[in-house]
């Protein structure tokens, strides 16, 4: 819900809305981009970052952290550049064709997905490749090339605003601290993932300002929800590890750059931090605003679907939080 506006699967991610509106300036690289860290993808998948009834051309592209940056970007063995362009291009006669014969927009999107994909050849690797980077930045980031890592990819998302694609997501796991063990308390593995990220994420805000980006670019940070206020008992009665259960009624998130007031605090909880008890921004509220930074009209942002004309905040009311904006 808190990246498609939906509880359900199937619908387009605020990526996919975003590039889908705004299209992209970088004609050899996606418009949206998805970097994963923390060991493992979201339990949810690939829903997170899909284009739903979107064109599928506006979904998410994953990348890696090793090997190839992209599955496939490299041709196999013997196959030469000039051969994919000619492989290419009696590809797509026969793709032009069908859809001369049958009309289907899939196949248009299936064209020019070959054709940025042929781009993407020589682009994404010189992209996605820190190690050109100065001592100094790897230094500030605390980056490691070669490495899977929150930090490499922090560095990876600048590089990647710096190539005016429109929008990177990234997704780190290993926050679900309910205290089970070691790596889920909050005494042990949440310190230790704050510091993991805490460096990097300085490190891009100051990279971002210093470079003249941040004002142009907005930096979201969140989680899927709030913990509770309650200590979760789940190591039995010596209670070594704490933790804390799921809370979807309370939790924070922050917002840099990009047209938002700098340390400026909106809405409270009641006393022990369990519900909304002061300037409630519900989901789609939060979604309004996001997508004004970006330049859109919520309501106006639509797409026709199923009897509907869908929207990333749907069909309820939706109010752009003003006080947040600079």
């Amino acid at each position: 819900m808190v990246h498609t506006g939906q509880s359900r699967i199937g619908y387009p991610s605020i990526g996919s809305w975003t590039t889908w509106g705004l299209g992209t300036e970088n004609e050899n690289l996606p418009g949206f981009f998805v970097l994963l860290s923390g060991g493992r993808q979201p339990r949810v998948g690939k829903a997170l970052w899909s284009g739903g009834f979107l064109p599928s051309v506006y979904q998410g592209v994953q990348c890696r952290s090793q090997g190839d940056p992209i599955l496939n970007i490299s041709n196999p063995d013997g196959v030469t550049r000039d051969r994919r362009r000619t492989m290419l291009d009696a590809l797509n006669r026969l793709n032009q064709r069908n859809n001369e014969d049958f009309g289907d927009p899939e196949t248009l999107t299936r064209i020019a997905q070959y054709e940025m994909a042929f781009r993407m050849q020589s682009a994404v690797p010189e992209a996605m490749d820190i190690r050109d980077e100065p001592a100094h930045i790897h230094e500030m980031y605390g980056t490691e090339p070669g490495k899977e890592s929150f930090a490499n990819n922090c560095l990876l998302a600048r590089r990647l605003a710096e190539r005016d694609v429109r929008f990177i997501q990234l997704y780190d796991w290993g926050w679900d601290s309910h205290g089970a063990g070691k790596a889920e308390a909050l005494n042990e593995g949440f310190k230790d993932k704050c510091k993991q990220v805490d460096q990097p994420i300085s490190a891009l805000l100051t990279d971002l300002k210093q470079r003249g980006m941040l004002e142009d670019t907005l930096v979201i940070w969140s989680g899927e929800f709030g913990r509770t206020p309650m200590r979760e008992n789940r190591g039995g009665t010596e209670m070594r590890f704490v933790g804390r259960d799921h809370n979807p009624g309370a939790f924070t998130l922050w917002m840099a750059g990009g047209g938002v007031k700098p340390g400026y605090s909106y809405g409270e909880t009641d006393a022990v931090g369990y519900s909304p008890a002061e300037n409630p921004v519900p989901l789609r509220d939060f979604h309004a605003t996001l997508l004004h930074l970006l330049g859109f009209d919520h309501n106006q942002l639509s797409y026709p679907f199923q009897g509907l004309n869908q929207k990333l905040t749907g069909v309820q009311p939706a109010r752009v939080v003003h006080d947040v904006l600079a």
